[in-house]
């Protein structure tokens, strides 16, 4: 499709000055998909972002385990409270970004690069520990600017398409675009395994897809402004139960 065609899609929707009310009732991801894909991410044996919980599970065991003990204890709800400021580093991280902190200060330290297999799977096994439970981020204190940032990004339109978030996750959602249905665009089922990708992948590499959609430059991995428009996305799905790992077309 051409890049006209993806303009005058949204171009009708006006630009909101941030007071659209958010969808209701929420609504996950999945709920979007297809009725196979929603089988699949249920199926714990066919769900390939299993793969990466097996892999996680491993390296918790041999890099983790010394610390921190049985991960269905210790990381239990965890997930749930990410992205956070994490007042050693300094600043608001999400989870990933935690685990490569831990993994430095590791007495074996590990360097695990932003969305490499070995973060991934880390990452993926320990969201696995909070399934079920809901979003409970924290965005009191240091953390109030960087969920005003986070805000400020989903309701700014950007790139060649002019699209702010809240085109699609807040007035459009439900509407079809091309064979995909637009989704709420809460992040409850992240990390997640995309069909398109053939392989599982991070948040944030889903939230620089849709940059790459808008034709907007591209924020590197671990950039402060995804971390911002993750925290925001977490607030906005607040109480929404976590199912991670996800599966997506």
């Amino acid at each position: 499709m051409s890049l006209k065609f993806f303009a005058a899609f949204f171009a009708w929707i006006p630009a909101y000055a941030g007071t659209t009310a958010q969808p209701q009732p929420l609504k996950s991801g999945i709920e979007f998909q297809s009725v196979d894909v929603q089988r699949l991410q249920a199926d714990d044996f066919g769900n390939p972002g299993m793969l990466w919980v097996t892999r996680g599970e491993a390296l918790w065991k041999d890099k983790c385990a010394s610390c921190h003990q049985d991960a269905a204890v210790s990381m239990r709800g965890v997930a749930t409270r990410y992205p956070k400021h994490d007042a050693a580093l300094g600043r608001v991280v999400n989870l990933d970004e935690r685990i490569r902190a831990c993994a430095a200060r590791n007495p074996a330290p590990v360097a695990l690069a932003l969305e490499s297999e070995p973060l991934l799977a880390l990452s993926t096994y320990v969201s696995r520990q909070s399934r079920g439970l809901p979003i409970s981020v924290a965005t009191d204190g240091p953390a109030a600017a960087v969920l005003a940032r986070g805000r400020d990004i989903y309701f700014q339109r950007q790139g060649q398409l002019n699209v702010a978030c809240t085109q699609c996750h807040d007035a459009s959602w439900g509407r079809t675009l091309l064979a995909e249905k637009l989704s709420q665009g809460h992040p409850a089922d992240w990390p997640a395994y995309r069909l398109e990708w053939q392989t599982l992948g991070s948040l944030q590499r889903r939230l620089r897809a849709c940059y790459f959609g808008v034709r907007a430059e591209l924020p590197n991995f671990g950039a402060p402004d995804l971390v911002a428009l993750e925290l925001y996305l977490a607030d906005r799905a607040r109480g929404l139960a976590i199912s991670p790992p996800g599966v997506r077309k």
